[in-house]
């Protein structure tokens, strides 16, 4: 399917993208997310008590922190697809090796490793779509990108749920999850690939030097110089401390609406099945929401999602602060975990797509495991913050900081989006 030009529309990229790109991400997060949640029973089961089991729950997210820069190094010297099947071949690795450790230790490093090798993935995906996909639709792809990864994340744990109540055994949504791995592998490697399917008839393969028309880049990425992670940090550390900021700001309050929510919940004395149907209710908005927000940004600019995501977000928060003690608190919990929902919703994609529009050209997936390192620091911090903040005053203050660095964050992005990020019509 192409337009009047013969050139391929959005419909055209996005299905063609679903073999290498749609369709692994879907099948890495739906395993990832069946063994999430079973991370700290499965500790618990091996000796640990509740803060050991949530310190093994958190070598995922550390694992996630040490594995972006050196994936950017791998992607820019093996290449997307090379990377995401190695990666995919170590994560089996780890699968192994969390349901057959004897030991707390062992499977606290199986945890970190799957988490490295899903930053290796993520960002090998990241920088693939950056290179491949034209401008004119870029935020909609990566959107859509970000849309697989949470339906995966959405049906993970009801997936997990079943083989509970099937196997009795926490360890059959791990080998589910090596299944998924064994299938993401094959896609990756033996799935059509888009870069032949987009290639003209007669077009050369190298692009370097070539004017930017928007159109998708084909064959390896074109290379001038590798300059390597630490100086491609350097190089571009103006954009990495301020968007890169901003970034990890969105980043930041949207980790915390995870930990909020519930905490928020039990603090006013609702019961479980009530706070996860207020939960649930409030991420199925946010998944509802994901496509919109790509065409949002590639229609009107990046500014228009990220902008009312954050106001959103930050207000939310702020209004949630003063709600503990009133009489009608469970309603207003239910009404502002819904506007979480939505700015949560309207900022999918949001920091692929900023990610990908900032990062050179030449050579994307050093800048982007620095980027990806900002970002997910962000979201490691926010729960901490939220905890230590609630020890020391209490949950309302949290939120209401929470909020405010969502305020925060949507100046910086008024700021430094029209900078890094000027509008121009595809």
């Amino acid at each position: 399917m192409t337009d009047h030009a013969g050139s391929p529309t959005a419909r055209d990229v996005l299905w063609r993208f679903g073999p290498m790109v749609y369709g692994p991400t879907v099948l890495f997060a739906l395993g990832e997310g069946a063994v999430i949640p079973l991370i700290p029973v499965i500790a618990a089961q091996l000796g640990a008590d509740v803060a050991t089991a949530a310190l093994v729950a958190s070598a995922l997210v550390v694992g996630q922190l040490c594995g972006n820069m050196p994936a950017g190094w791998a992607v820019a010297r093996i290449g997307e697809r090379l990377t995401m099947a190695v990666a995919g071949f170590i994560s089996l690795a780890g699968v192994v090796g969390m349901a057959l450790a004897p030991s707390l230790g062992l499977f606290a490093i199986a945890v970190f490793l799957i988490g490295f090798c899903a930053a290796a993935f993520g960002l090998a995906r990241h920088s693939f779509m950056t290179t491949r996909v034209p401008l004119a639709f870029r935020a909609r792809a990566l959107s859509l990108l970000g849309g697989t990864f949470r339906l995966g994340m959405f049906i993970g744990p009801f997936v997990a749920a079943g083989l509970l109540a099937v196997f009795g055994d926490e360890h059959a949504a791990i080998w589910f999850f090596g299944g998924c791995l064994a299938g993401t592998i094959i896609l990756v490697l033996l799935g059509p690939d888009p870069e032949k399917q987009f290639l003209a008839p007669g077009a050369a393969r190298d692009d370097v030097g070539a004017e930017d028309t928007g159109e998708p880049v084909t064959g390896a990425i074109p290379t001038v110089e590798r300059t390597g992670v630490l100086r491609t940090m350097w190089r571009h550390r103006c954009v990495l401390s301020t968007l890169g900021l901003a970034a990890a700001s969105l980043s930041a309050v949207r980790s915390a609406r995870q930990v909020v929510l519930p905490l928020w919940g039990v603090s006013i004395g609702l019961d479980a099945q009530t706070i996860a149907l207020v939960v649930g209710i409030s991420g199925a908005i946010d998944f509802a929401l994901f496509y919109a927000s790509g065409q949002v940004m590639d229609r009107f600019g990046r500014l228009w999602a990220a902008l009312p995501a954050m106001l959103l977000m930050g207000a939310g928060f702020v209004a949630l602060a003063f709600t503990h003690d009133l009489p009608q608190s469970a309603m207003w919990f239910a009404m502002f975990a819904a506007v979480l929902g939505v700015g949560n919703g309207l900022s999918s994609g949001i920091l692929l797509t900023l990610g990908a529009d900032v990062a050179p050209k030449a050579e994307p997936a050093a800048f982007l495991g620095s980027w990806r390192t900002l970002t997910d620091a962000g979201g490691a911090v926010a729960p901490l913050l939220v905890s230590g903040i609630a020890a020391a005053a209490s949950l309302a203050v949290a939120t209401g900081v929470m909020g405010a660095v969502g305020l925060l964050g949507a100046l910086a992005f008024v700021r430094w989006v029209p900078r890094y990020v000027p509008r121009t019509r595809p």
